[in-house]
C-alpha cells in the first residue's frame, strides 16, 4: 500500500490519543495489519498491549520450607499459600502432593475399544 502524507500524519495522530491497530484501521479503511505494518516502520513509540494492563497482586513470599499450594484466588482478599511442612524434594505438604501428583492409569482390558478386523 502506498500511503500519502496525509494517511501518515492521520496514523501518527491516532497512534498518539491510543487508539486501537484496528480502530485506526476502520478510520483509514486500510486492515489494522497494514497499520502495525506502518507503526513499526514509521519507529512510533512503543504502547503498552492492553493485556498486560492488568495490576498484579502483590508478590507474596514463603520463608523457609513450607507448601507452596494456593489457597484461593490471588486478585481476591485472604489469598495465600498453605505454609504447611512440604514432602521432601517436593513443593507440596502430604495433603496437597496427593492431589498434585495423580499417577497415570492404563485402562483396563474392557476400557479398551475392541479391535475388529475388516476383510
Amino acid at each position: 500500500m502506498d500511503w500519502s502524507q496525509e494517511q501518515v500524519a492521520e496514523l501518527s495522530k491516532l497512534w498518539a490519543e491510543g487508539l486501537t491497530t484496528a480502530e485506526i484501521g476502520r478510520r483509514l479503511g486500510i486492515t489494522k495489519n497494514s497499520v502495525v505494518g506502518k507503526v513499526n516502520r514509521l519507529h512510533l513509540p512503543p504502547r503498552q498491549s492492553p493485556i498486560k494492563r492488568v495490576e498484579k497482586p502483590p508478590v507474596m513470599e514463603l520463608k523457609g520450607p513450607a507448601c507452596s499450594w494456593p489457597i484461593g484466588h490471588p486478585r481476591e482478599p485472604g489469598f495465600h499459600f498453605c505454609g504447611a511442612a512440604p514432602v521432601p524434594g517436593k513443593p507440596y505438604c502430604i495433603e496437597h502432593a496427593a492431589k498434585a501428583y495423580v499417577p497415570a492409569t492404563r485402562p483396563s482390558r474392557s476400557d479398551r475399544p475392541a479391535f475388529h478386523a475388516t476383510k
